[in-house]
C-alpha cells in the first residue's frame, strides 16, 4: 500500500525507461464514435504522428473518409470549414481577446473566472427518460441510479417512458435528438465490436483478505457477518469474485509476522504448515465463508468462483539484507520493515542464492499450507510494490533482480510444484509499468516463460493522495500495444491489484461530498482501467474500522465497508475502538460516530446495515454500478461520450449563448494531472486561460474546497510520456510560454512553447495519439498532447476566446473535435457486452462527475435507444435484457 508515497517520488527507484512504439504502423481496427459507428478503414493510408520524447512516431490512419451529415446530430465526421468557430476575421478578433482581454489567471482578479457549482442550467428542463422500440422489439432496458442529490435511495430504477420508434428522412432532426434547451450529448456505443476480442474476458472484481479486513469482521455479531458476506460477495451485493491477500504480514496487520523464523533454515523445516496466524486471526475463514457466498449466489459463474492472488510484502528478517534503519555490520535486517535496494534479498538473487532458493521455496510451502485448507490461489505477484523500500514490510526489487528470481528460482520451483498457479509481475504503480513489461517480457528474457499477467496499483506515488486513481492511463495503453509487438501470449492478465483512498475514512471525515468525490475516482479509474484492456481491479481492504485501521505503522485507509459494532443495536459495552486498534483518533474527531441513525441514512449510510455495526460507504454503491452487472467473462465493448447534438453552438454542460464554462468547479485543476483530449463538452474541465505571463493556465477547486490553479507544463513527462499540469510560478520554469501563431489561411493556430530548448518549428503543441488506439473508448477518447512539430495537422489548434475552449480537428474521420482537457471530461462511459455472464445480455455504466445535471442520447450502432438526464454527481448502469 503505497499511502506515503511511491514509484515516482522515492529515492533510489529505478530510472525510467523510454517508452518504445511499435515500429510498424498499427492497424486500425476501431469503431470510431459516430452515428454510423464505421467499420475498419479499407486500404489506409498512413499519416506519421508528433512522437513524445524517448518514443518513436506511431501511426494512424487519416485518409478513410466518409460523408458528412449536416443535421447537426453528430452522426458523421463534419467537413473542414464546418469545424470552424467563425470567420476568419473574427477569428481575429477572438484570438486578440483571448490574449488580452482574459489575462487575469495568476493575479486577484482572477477569482471571478472560477467555476461554481451553481447550476448555471437550472431552469433549462432534464430529460425525461425515454426507451424506443421498434415494431416487435421486446428487448428489456432498464436504468439503475445512485445519486447524491438522493444518496439514501442507492441503485434505485429511474422511471422511464416506452415509445415506438418514428421514422424520419435523412433530412429531419429526430424526436429523441432535440426539443430541449439543455444540450443533450451523445453516447456512441456499438455493442458488437469488442475493444479486445482476442485478449483474455472480465475475470472481475474484489477486494483484499487482509489481516484487518478479517479482524474487523469477526468483530461483527453473527447476523452482522452474514450481512457483510452477502454485501461483499453475495447476488443482491458487489458479488465480488476477486480477492487478494498477503504472504506473512502487511502493513494492515497488527505487528510483523513471518512463517519461519528461524535463521538458516533453508530448507525451512520450522516453516508453520498449518499457517496458524491466519487460521487464528480468521482470515482463512473468511476466505472460504466468501467463496462459499459468491457460488451459491452465482451458480452459473462455477468456472470462476473466488478467485484469489496472493502477494508478500516481506521475507522474514533473516532473509533479508540491512536495511537503512538496521545497525552497520549487521548480517541480515532485523526486522520486516523497510529494505535495502536494489534488492532486499540477503545474497542476492543470483543461480548460487540459497536465501533467493529459500525464499522461494517459501512461496511454494505457503501455496500447499492454504491449499490444505480449502483455498486454492489463482496466482501470485512477486512482490508488493517493488521499487518502494517501505517504511512498512517490504522488499526492493529492481526490474533485474525480479527477472533473476523468477528466472533461478520462483519460476522452476512453482512450475514443479503448483503448475496451475500463475505468476503475476510488478505490481505496482501505473509510471513504469511499460518498462517493467518490456525488460521481463521479452522473449530472450529467461523468465518470460513462466509469467502469466502483469499487476498494478491505482497510487501516484508521492505525497498527492487527491492524484490516487488520476494518473497512467496512457501507460496502460502503452502496455497492451506493447505487449503485441512483442507476441506475448493473448492469455496475458492485466489486472489492477491494489487500490484505496487515504488517509482515514468518508465516515470519520464526516463530509458526505468527500465521500462522494472518492466514490466517483473509483468508479472513474474502472471504467478507464478497462477501457484501456484490464482485466479487473482488486479495491484494498475489503472491509476496515471506522478510523480505517488497524495497521501497524499508522497508515489508515477507506474501504467500502466499515465496521463499528459499537453502533448495533444490540450492542452493550462494546468500545468504539477495540483493542487491535491501537492508532486512536489520528485525524481528530470520527464525525460519523457522532451523528444520529436517521442522519447517516439521510446522508445514504443505509441504518438498516447501521444497526447491526457496517456502514455501507458512498463508493460501495458506486462500485457495484459495474460489479453486479459486468460479471466475469463479460468483455469492453467500444463507446464514448461525445459532443452535444449542438456541436459548436452548445455543448453538453454549456447550452446555447452561453460563454460561461458548465460542469461546476473543476476539482483536477491539480499539479499532476495529465493533460488530455476528449470530446468537448463545454465544461470548466476544457476551460483555458492565456495569462499574463503566457501560461496556459485552468483554475478550480479541491475535494476540501480549497482554491487551485495549474499551468500546462513545458516538456512531456519522462514517466507518464505527455505533458502534464504543473507548477505557475515561472522561476521554477517547470511550466510552458506559449504563443498563439494564426494560420492565416486555415483560419486556425499554432501553439507554440516560447521556454524550450527545441527549433520553435519544433516547439508547437500537438496532439498525441493513444498508442492502443484508445480501446475501448477509441482515437478521440484521451489521446496524450506533447511538444513536437508545427508543420503538421497535429500542431493546429482552433481557440475559442469566449469560452475558453482549445480544440483539434485532427480526429475528424472518428467523429468530430477533441478539446484540450484536465485529466478526463466530467461525463463518462463504459460499455461491455455481458451476454457470456448469462445474467445480462449487454450493459453500459454512465457517470456524471459535474455539478449539474446532464442530458444525453444513447446509441447503438448510430440508431438512438434511449434519451435520459443524469444528475449531478451521480452513476447510473443501463441494463439491457435483465435475466433475474
Amino acid at each position: 500500500m503505497a499511502a506515503y508515497g511511491s514509484g515516482a517520488s522515492q529515492a533510489g527507484r529505478v530510472p525510467s525507461a523510454e517508452c518504445r512504439a511499435s515500429p510498424e504502423p498499427q492497424k486500425m481496427k476501431y469503431i470510431p464514435t459516430t452515428g454510423t459507428m464505421a467499420t475498419t478503414p479499407s486500404n489506409p493510408g498512413y499519416q506519421t504522428i508528433p512522437s513524445s520524447e524517448g518514443e518513436e512516431p506511431m501511426e494512424l490512419s487519416r485518409d478513410s473518409s466518409s460523408s458528412n451529415d449536416s443535421d447537426g446530430n453528430g452522426s458523421g465526421p463534419r467537413k473542414l470549414g464546418h469545424t470552424l468557430a467563425m470567420a476568419a476575421s473574427a477569428t481575429l478578433i477572438l484570438l486578440l481577446a483571448f490574449l488580452g482581454g482574459r489575462r487575469s489567471s495568476s493575479k486577484a482578479t482572477s477569482t471571478k473566472l472560477f467555476p461554481h457549482d451553481a447550476q448555471l442550467n437550472e431552469a433549462v428542463p432534464n430529460r425525461l427518460c425515454e426507451i424506443y422500440h421498434d415494431k416487435g422489439d421486446t428487448t428489456d432496458i432498464r436504468i439503475i441510479q445512485t445519486s447524491m442529490g438522493e444518496p439514501s435511495k442507492q441503485w434505485s430504477e429511474v422511471a422511464c417512458v416506452h415509445r415506438q420508434r418514428k421514422l424520419h428522412t435523412s433530412s429531419q432532426q429526430s424526436d429523441e435528438d432535440g426539443g430541449y434547451a439543455r444540450p443533450s450529448a451523445v453516447i456512441n456505443v456499438d455493442f458488437s465490436s469488442v475493444a479486445f476480442p482476442d485478449r483474455e474476458p472480465i475475470l472481475g472484481f474484489g477486494g483484499a483478505f487482509t489481516e484487518a479486513a478479517a479482524l474487523n469482521f469477526w468483530s461483527l455479531n453473527e447476523e452482522g457477518r452474514k450481512v457483510a458476506l452477502e454485501l461483499l460477495f453475495g447476488r443482491d451485493g458487489l458479488g465480488y469474485s476477486l480477492g487478494r491477500t498477503h504472504i506473512n504480514s502487511c502493513d494492515f496487520c497488527v505487528k510483523s509476522y513471518s512463517f519461519d523464523d528461524t535463521d538458516g533454515d533453508f530448507n525451512l523445516d520450522n516453516f508453520d504448515t498449518e499457517v496458524t496466524h491466519d487460521l487464528d486471526s480468521g482470515m482463512i475463514d473468511m476466505m472460504l465463508l466468501a467463496t462459499k457466498t459468491i457460488k451459491e449466489s452465482y451458480p452459473k459463474e462455477h468456472e470462476y468462483g473466488m478467485r484469489i492472488i496472493a502477494s508478500p510484502w516481506s521475507p522474514p528478517p533473516w532473509m533479508k539484507a540491512p536495511t537503512y534503519n538496521d545497525v552497520k555490520g549487521a548480517l541480515h535486517a532485523e526486522n520486516m520493515t523497510g529494505s535495502a535496494q536494489p534488492v532486499c534479498i540477503r545474497d542476492g538473487v543470483g543461480s548460487d542464492s540459497k536465501y533467493a532458493k529459500s525464499w522461494a521455496l517459501f512461496f511454494s510451502k505457503f501455496i500447499s499450507a492454504y491449499s490444505n485448507h480449502g483455498i486454492d490461489f489463482y496466482g501470485i505477484t512477486i512482490q508488493n510494490e517493488p521499487e518502494f523500500p517501505a517504511p512498512w514490510d517490504a522488499c526492493a526489487y529492481d526490474p533485474f533482480s525480479e527477472g533473476e528470481f523468477i528466472a533461478n528460482h520462483l519460476g522452476p520451483t512453482l512450475a514443479e510444484s503448483h503448475p496451475d498457479t500463475k505468476i503475476l509481475i510488478f505490481d505496482h504503480n501505473k509510471d513504469h509499468i511499460v518498462k517493467w513489461a518490456q525488460f521481463l517480457l521479452n522473449s530472450n528474457h529467461a523468465a518470460s516463460k513462466y509469467i502469466d499477467g502483469t499487476a498494478f496499483h491505482w497510487y501516484a506515488g508521492g505525497m498527492d493522495r487527491l492524484l490516487d486513481g488520476a494518473q497512467g492511463i496512457p501507460n496502460l495503453h502503452r502496455l497492451i500495444s506493447e505487449l503485441d509487438v512483442m507476441n506475448v501470449d493473448k492469455g496475458h492478465i492485466l489486472l489492477g491489484s491494489e487500490a484505496c483512498h487515504c488517509p482515514s475514512t468518508g465516515y470519520a471525515g464526516g463530509d458526505l461530498g468527500i465521500a462522494w468525490a472518492r466514490a466517483s475516482r473509483n468508479a472513474h479509474t474502472l471504467l478507464a482501467d478497462l477501457a484501456a484492456g484490464s482485466n479487473g481491479f482488486i479495491e484494498w481492504n475489503l472491509i476496515l474500522d471506522s478510523v480505517g485501521g488497524p495497521n501497524h505503522l499508522g497508515n489508515m485507509c477507506d474501504s467500502p465497508l466499515l465496521a463499528v459494532p459499537h453502533r448495533a443495536l444490540d450492542a452493550d459495552g462494546i468500545p468504539h475502538q477495540l483493542d487491535f486498534e491501537t492508532a486512536g483518533h489520528p485525524f481528530g474527531e470520527i464525525h460519523g460516530d457522532s451523528k444520529t441513525r436517521e442522519e447517516l441514512n439521510a446522508e445514504g449510510v443505509p441504518s438498516k446495515y447501521l444497526d447491526l455495526g457496517i456502514v455501507v460507504q458512498p463508493m460501495y454503491y458506486y462500485v457495484g454500478h459495474l460489479t453486479r452487472f459486468v460479471r466475469p467473462g463479460s468483455r469492453a465493448v467500444h463507446g464514448l461520450v461525445d459532443s452535444s447534438v449542438g456541436r459548436l453552438k452548445s455543448r453538453t454542460f454549456r447550452p446555447k449563448e452561453q460563454e460561461v464554462a458548465g460542469g461546476g468547479i473543476n476539482d483536477l485543476a491539480r499539479n499532476g494531472i495529465e493533460v488530455t483530449l476528449w470530446p468537448c463538452e463545454g465544461s470548466t474541465r476544457q476551460e483555458w486561460l492565456l495569462n499574463e505571463d503566457k501560461q496556459l493556465q485552468v483554475f478550480g477547486h479541491d475535494w476540501l474546497g480549497v482554491p487551485t490553479a495549474s499551468c500546462l507544463g513545458r516538456k512531456a513527462d519522462k514517466d507518464m510520456g505527455g505533458l502534464m499540469l504543473t507548477t505557475c510560478n515561472v522561476t521554477e520554469d517547470k511550466s510552458g510560454l506559449y504563443e498563439v501563431v494564426l494560420l492565416a489561411e486555415k483560419h486556425r493556430a499554432n501553439i507554440v512553447m516560447k521556454n524550450g530548448k527545441a527549433d520553435s518549428k519544433k516547439s508547437c503543441l500537438v496532439a498525441q495519439p493513444l498508442r492502443n488506439i484508445g480501446g475501448a473508448y477509441g482515437p478521440r477518447g484521451g489521446a496524450q498532447v506533447n511538444i513536437g512539430s508545427c508543420e503538421q495537422p497535429w500542431a493546429e489548434w482552433v481557440i475559442d476566446p469566449s469560452t475558453g475552449e482549445i480544440y483539434s480537428t485532427v480526429f475528424d474521420e472518428f467523429g468530430g473535435e477533441v478539446c484540450l482537457t484536465t485529466g478526463w471530461p466530467f461525463l463518462q462511459v463504459g460499455a461491455f457486452d455481458t451476454a457470456a455472464t448469462g445474467n445480462t445480455a449487454r450493459a453500459a455504466v454512465v457517470l456524471n462527475e459535474a455539478g449539474e445535471s446532464a442530458n444525453y442520447v444513447f446509441k447503438d450502432k448510430g440508431k438512438t435507444i434511449l434519451t435520459a438526464s443524469i444528475p449531478p454527481h451521480s452513476i447510473q448502469t443501463i441494463e439491457f435484457d435483465g435475466v433475474e
